[in-house]
């Protein structure tokens, strides 16, 4: 499946964002979806994630709250609604699929996109 993210830009702190990601290839419905960012000069981490019904979801905990992972499976689609943008939330946003059985198991997200680009100015 090949994944396609869009949706950043240059924002204000307090703003809200949608990222959205469609799925190419293959049906998204046959995956769980997720979202991960990396920001200058950290690790990529997880940030979000649903269940291929879209009846689970799980998040970070560093960005619970704010975060909303969401999916149009008639689209191919998932999103990333993000609130309260903070300077902090800077980072290359990537869509991320996969196989597994639960959208909390970090490391079986194997399919990635190419990432977008958010940045929050304060």
């Amino acid at each position: 499946v090949q994944l396609q993210a869009s949706g950043g830009g240059l924002v204000q702190a307090g703003d809200s964002l949608r990222l959205s990601c469609t799925a190419l290839g293959r049906a998204s419905s046959n995956y769980i979806m997720g979202w991960f960012r990396q920001a200058p000069g950290k690790e990529r981490e997880f940030v979000g994630g649903v269940s291929r019904r879209a009846d689970r979801t799980y998040y970070s905990d560093s960005v619970m709250g704010r975060f909303t992972v969401s999916r149009d499976n008639a689209k191919n689609t998932v999103y990333l609604q993000i609130d309260s943008l903070k300077p902090e939330d800077t980072a290359v946003y990537y869509c991320s699929a996969s196989l597994g059985t639960s959208p909390s198991s970090v490391s079986s997200y194997i399919y990635w996109g190419q990432g977008t680009q958010v940045t929050v100015s304060s």
